[in-house]
């Protein structure tokens, strides 16, 4: 950096904009304005750099009335431009090349829905305009499995791997196609070809085709991120061509308004992994966390300095808060989901929640609720003077949080009056009137005063953005307590204390630059060259000089373009991308330090990669697999141009550590009210010591400093404060409205962090990958008070499983016993479904005081074929092992041979087999039951914090609050329904394939709100397997319930407990101890949720099926559900090629299943046939899945909706049925019923259609059916690992 310039580091946020500037000599400026004020400036931080440039030198313009480049040295930003367009569907219209028969890939991705209880299911917009299918197709060579007679040209693959080119590109075809799209306007194109990633010939030629045609902007998936899985890197480079040309015009216009056009400046921008690139490299898809990343590398570079312990970054802003976590290097993912598209690139794991100043604050039911919905920055809160709601700035401001005379007047209609006190007081009168009301309604005597209403928002706010933390920390078996909190961001410093005494954190860091640590990582950060490529290699020695000879080829490209650009000091991280063989847990892995002289090539060159990914695995997972071959995915350099920014100034010392206070104001805490001095951050020295209660003020946030906290300023000016820790909480088990959202918090985050463990310490495929499991935490009668995260099909059926083993066992429960459970009689769902429960004693008590159980389907549990899911089955017995009340730990010893004995001998049915995979049953049984101990750990904390009496009564007080909720929606739908038809009794009957009918009578009590749910006169039991034991009927009851509450609420007994269920013995809803049960969990249990809608009169009909597909032989098995259409309702269409109701399962990508399995997917898109019932509102589309097998397999169908349409509603048209069609190798079409096993030859084709969704009210424009929706009103987006894991849960 010269001496005499000036240089800038800016985050452009989406409200606010950041400016640092270096100045010469070493004095730092700061600044901060609003990004967008068309008013006064068309560029924010070309107008912070002209301002500051103003301020310091007098001069601002050149001759040519731009601002002058003269005097700046360098520029480096992060900037949301890519993330708002990617939010507001902002971008570029783009032409999606895809190979044929794949036009809907994107659109149905992974095929699960975003929100599990959305009946209107509004799946993300496109990013591309049209789609152009080209015929073409290369498949995987598969020579040792492919029994196809073909004469299909060889391609050459990355290292070594071998393509078959069964159709050639049609050239002339694909210029038509693209002329047409020419020729409308669109110049970006996105061309997405499977298996480009390792034989890119055919997207090559389709590029160059298309840069002949004059698209301007050509983006190749294999060129955007060279990595397998056709749908992600789809995504990926549709980003690009979507996003780029928007960012292109973007850093086009910041240019222009310089002189020169900022030629012979230094402009970096910030890309999402956490380095700087060339302003000319900066592309839209490395663009998305660009501002988040300058915080992370800010606080990880000063942060460090003050501690060894890792850093957990807290950076609250106006809508969200982002956590991430720092424990002496970068966490990196490669694959993360923004605003619905999942990008394959390298990202810092930056989380983002729904909780940030402007979250919006609820009453509900008797419970206070903080978000997710946001005010944003327009109208904002309600103290902004726009007709904005209230929020949690307005609770802070009512609390003395806020001191409206340290902030800018920038609030009001024209935008230059001060915060509005008085707006917010008003408002909040208004909400204490309606709590304090429920309370006396309630037999509640207390009267809250308006400051406990805004300080038990405060407090619930606090513990929403607690439980990412506990998520991002505990899910990997590490102690959160034994972090120090870096808390930055404009609205952190009002809540670090707090959440850090709520985590058990004793320390808490605030950079002096806290406010705009953003824009001062942008000034930290190195420039960053990264090049990747796919493998597939084994990791062997015999492979090792081939790894090395390519690390060195990237390496040396990384170096040379670094090198290029000036830098002296340069750094290489080499990567190997390394999963076990058969696994999808990928693991980027940097190698171990130690490099041995006389070993393999790349082991003395590199160091050991494969210690790394050992000792990694078994952090994340728990364990490591013997004698498994590890895969070498993808090969990566990261070149790092070092920073040489000078390092910070150190502040002046305090003589006698005593600080001057500005004055004192009055502030309201958990403690009491207290004169709190003020204090403001400029004047402070090295040394000064600050005892809470305390404000510190600077000029771009506030810093509260609770009671028992103490704050040092260091010698570089920053902040630590030490914070109490520990203690009991001083409550009592009454009723309190905002201990009970505290406590539904923190027992949801016990049964998520269960999950965590489980799916960490498990070691099959449907477990850890596919995450087909739940969790649940229950109180001492068995009753569930907490389900996370949610399997609608799991939804309180554990509950039964529960309290069965009470009835059965009563007092002879001991401390140190689990049992196993899955018969259908004991609460069980489907044999594959194992329960494990742990009851939990505590201290002296005689009787388990709670208990936890975890449920998750095993791959193999015997019967008469693999998976343990006959479609034909006609008894429990063909099913596989059961287990109504099995003691799998006594007395704290696990009984191996004894659940060896019963999972390996055969049931008594003729062909039935033990289980064919012994040993992922007993690690996956070990898997649940150490989540149970990760449960009952997280429990005693609790209680050692509350009291046993206290947690107790939570426990019913939030089983109470759910059946309020239900009851409030019972009468609310009692007194529509009496209005709308003269009568409060609703009925409904569904029938199945078979003939077998569901019934449904529904008698509301709209006084009490209660309800009578009586299916009697539902059908007989089923010579087959679909009939539906009792607990499938009470979840499916459950999760129509929360779905019509429209809202959160607690999943737990109590929503059950304001409605009778009469459900008749001996029925397909209730069956006999031996009967089949299999196809009752997967298809019956939608059609109960049909039925039910249709009582309800809420929606159409969706598909009403799972589509269960099993393909195999004695050597292996594949297994999938698939989609289908969803059902219209008052307002809206349904979506298309999307998982409804009781399942939200993901499929495989096209191509894993081409490398993995012998088969070819020749077609998945939506149908063209209308299969959406036409209405005012349209049904969604059902899916054409067309699977080519290469060799000789038995085919498995349980499907339903063959023969009965999706019924539609309110005067709306039926859905179309599915048909599953073999289409044999000589031409002939065979058509197949909904449940049945044939075998199938080499050069057959599997062609199914799902049902669609049936429409909704008469008329209205029948041309549009499941179209996506956009929601740009919100300017906020979840991400990051914790929320990737959660969709990922709740599509199992």
């Amino acid at each position: 950096m010269s001496g005499n310039k000036y240089c800038f580091a800016i985050d452009r946020g989406g409200t606010f904009t950041d400016v640092l500037c270096i100045c010469p000599g070493g004095k730092v400026r700061t600044m901060k304005l609003l990004s967008e004020d068309p008013e006064r400036y068309s560029d924010a931080p070309r107008e912070g750099i002209r301002r500051l440039l103003k301020e310091e030198t007098g001069e601002d313009l050149a001759a040519s009335g731009l601002v002058d480049t003269s005097k700046i040295g360098w520029v480096r930003m992060g900037t949301t431009v890519a993330t708002n367009a990617l939010l507001e569907r902002k971008g570029d219209p783009v032409v999606l090349v895809v190979n044929s028969g794949f036009r809907d890939l994107l659109y149905i991705g992974n095929q699960a829905r975003p929100k599990i209880f959305d009946l209107n299911i509004r799946k993300p917009a496109n990013l591309y305009q049209s789609v152009v299918e080209v015929d073409c197709r290369i498949v995987p060579e598969q020579k040792e499995r492919c029994q196809l007679d073909h004469s299909w040209k060889v391609l050459g693959g990355v290292a070594g791997t071998k393509y078959l080119e069964v159709q050639p590109v049609d050239e002339e075809a694909v210029r038509t196609s693209l002329s047409a799209a020419r020729d409308q306007g669109v110049s970006s194109v996105a061309v997405v070809l499977a298996h480009s990633y390792a034989c890119p010939e055919h997207e090559l030629r389709v590029g160059a085709i298309a840069r002949e045609l004059g698209f301007s902007h050509v983006t190749l998936s294999h060129q955007a991120m060279p990595m397998c899985r056709v749908v992600a890197r789809g995504y990926t480079g549709c980003a690009e061509a979507y996003l780029t040309p928007h960012v292109d015009r973007y850093l086009a216009s910041f240019k222009s308004g310089f002189d020169k056009q900022l030629e012979g400046v230094d402009v970096l921008f910030m890309q999402s992994d956490g380095g700087l690139t060339n302003m000319e490299n900066f592309r839209g898809a490395r663009a998305i966390l660009s501002g988040p990343a300058g915080g992370v590398v800010g606080y990880a570079l000063t942060g460090a300095r003050e501690t060894e312990l890792p850093l957990i970054g807290f950076d609250m802003g106006g809508t969200s808060t982002d956590v991430s976590r720092y424990a002496g290097s970068y966490e990196h993912v490669i694959e993360s989901t923004t605003a619905g598209v999942t990008i394959q690139a390298p990202q810092l794991d930056i989380n983002t929640v729904a909780a940030g100043g402007g979250s919006r604050l609820f009453f509900r039911s008797g419970i206070f609720v903080v978000g997710p919905e946001s005010a944003g920055s327009h109208p904002g809160p309600a103290c902004y003077k726009k007709g904005g709601p209230l929020t949690v700035t307005d609770a802070n401001l009512i609390l003395g949080r806020i001191l409206p005379q340290y902030f800018p007047k920038i609030f009001g209609p024209k935008e230059n009056e001060p915060l509005d006190h008085e707006i917010a007081r008003s408002k909040f009168l208004e909400l204490q009137a309606e709590i304090n009301a429920h309370l006396k309604a309630s037999g509640d005597g207390r009267v809250l005063s308006i400051e406990e209403v805004a300080l038990g928002f405060i407090r619930v706010a606090n513990e929403t953005m607690c439980r990412p933390i506990r998520a991002l920390t505990q899910s990997r078996g590490l102690d959160t307590a034994n972090h120090v909190l870096s808390c930055f961001g404009g609205a952190g410093g009002q809540h670090a204390c707090a959440i850090a005494k709520n985590l058990g954190i004793a320390k808490v860091v605030v950079h002096k630059y806290a406010g705009i640590l953003s824009a001062y990582g942008m000034a930290l950060a190195d420039v960053v060259q990264e090049l990747q490529e796919p493998s597939g290699l084994e990791f062997s020695d015999a492979n090792g000089q081939q790894l090395k000879e390519r690390l060195d080829s990237l390496s040396q490209q990384c170096h040379a373009t670094l090198a290029d650009q000036g830098f002296r000091q340069i750094e290489l991280e080499p990567f190997l991308h390394l999963r076990y063989e058969g696994t999808d847990g990928a693991l980027m892995c940097a190698p171990a330090g130690v490099k041995k002289t006389g070993s393999s090539p790349l082991l003395a060159a590199y160091g050991d990669f494969h210690a790394t990914f050992l000792e990694r695995y078994r952090t994340e997972f728990g364990f490591v697999l013997q004698n498994r071959k590890i895969i070498v995915d993808d090969i990566r350099i990261r070149g790092l141009g070092k920073n040489e920014t000078p390092p910070e100034a150190q502040v002046q010392s305090s003589k006698d550590g005593k600080a001057t206070a500005e004055g004192t104001t009055l502030i309201h805490f958990d403690e009491g009210s207290f004169d709190a001095p003020i204090y403001l951050t400029k004047n402070l020295l090295a040394g000064h010591k600050i005892a809470g209660p305390a404000v510190l003020i600077d000029q771009l946030s506030t810093i509260v400093v609770e009671p028992e906290c103490n704050v040092l300023v260091t010698p570089y000016g920053d902040l630590i404060i030490d914070v109490k820790t520990g203690g009991k909480h001083g409550i009592n088990a009454e009723l309190d409205p905002v201990h009970l959202s505290i406590f539904s918090h923190r027992f949801m985050s016990i049964a998520e962090q269960m999950g965590r463990v489980l799916q960490r310490t498990s070691i099959s495929t449907n477990i850890k990958e596919r995450l087909d499991f739940s969790c649940a935490l229950f109180g001492p009668d068995g009753g569930l008070v907490s389900n996370a995260p949610h399997i609608p099909v799991h939804l309180g059926a554990m509950q039964e499983t529960v309290q069965y083993q009470l009835k059965v066992r009563g007092d002879s429960l001991k401390n140190g016993d689990v049992i196993l459970a899955n018969h259908p009689s004991a609460g069980g769902s489907h044999l594959p479904d194992l329960t494990v429960i742990t009851p939990v004693f505590y201290e002296s008590h005689p009787r388990p005081v709670f208990f936890v159980a975890s449920r998750g389907h095993h791959a193999d549990i015997g019967g008469i074929t693999p998976g343990s899911m006959p479609p034909h089955s006609t008894s429990l017995a063909q099913e596989g092992a059961a287990f109504k009340s099995f003691l799998i730990v006594e007395n704290g010893l696990f009984q191996e041979q004894q659940i060896i004995e019963r999972l390996t001998t055969p049931t008594a049915a003729k062909g039935a087999v033990g289980t064919r995979n012994l040993s992922d049953n007993l690690s996956d049984l070990k898997a649940q039951i150490a989540a149970n101990h990760k449960g009952i750990q997280l429990v005693a904390e609790l209680i050692d914090s509350y009291g046993l009496d206290v947690v107790q009564a939570y426990m019913s007080h939030i089983q109470k609050n759910a059946e309020l909720a239900v009851r409030d929606m019972l009468r609310q739908i009692g007194r529509e329904t009496l209005e709308r038809t003269g009568s409060t009794v609703l009925q409904a009957t569904e029938f199945m394939d078979d003939g077998s009918p569901i019934a449904l009578k529904v008698t509301i009590d709209a006084e009490k709100g209660s309800a009578l749910c009586d299916f009697t006169g539902s059908g007989v039991e089923v010579w087959g397997n679909c009939n539906a034991p009792r607990a499938i009927t009470l979840s499916a009851l459950i999760y129509c319930l929360r779905c019509m509450v429209g809202h959160d609420v607690p999943l737990n007994q109590g929503c059950l407990a304001p409605i009778q269920v009469i459900i008749p013995k001996n029925s397909i809803l209730d069956p006999s101890e031996g009967a089949a049960v299999v196809g009752g969990n997967v298809q019956t249990s939608q059609r109960i949720v049909d039925t039910v809608l249709k009582a309800f009169g809420v929606c159409a009909a969706s598909q009403g099926c799972m589509n269960n597909i099993t393909i195999g032989d004695e050597t292996w098995g594949y297994y999938e559900t698939v989609a289908g259409g969803a059902g219209a309702g008052p307002g809206w269409h349904g979506a298309g090629g999307v998982h409804t109701h009781m399942t939200n399962t993901r499929i495989t990508d096209p191509e894993i299943l081409e490398l993995r399995y012998p088969m070819i997917l020749k077609r998945f898109c939506l149908r063209t046939d209308q299969s959406g019932g036409r209405g005012q509102f349209n049904g969604g589309e059902g899916v054409e899945r067309d699977l080519l097998f290469r060799k000789p397999v038995t085919l498995s169908v349980l499907t339903e909706r063959r023969t009965l349409q999706p019924y539609g509603l309110a005067g709306g048209g039926p859905g179309k049925s599915g048909r599953n069609l073999v289409v044999k190798r000589d031409g002939r079409v065979v058509a197949l019923a909904g449940k049945t096993c044939i075998d199938v030859e080499a050069g057959d084709t599997f062609a199914m259609k799902t049902p669609g969704g049936g429409g909704f009210g008469l008329g209205g424009d029948s041309s549009k059916s499941g179209d996506a929706e956009k929601d740009s009103s919100k300017r906020f987006v979840e991400r990051g690992t914790v929320f990737n894991y959660l969709q990922a849960q709740e599509s199992a």
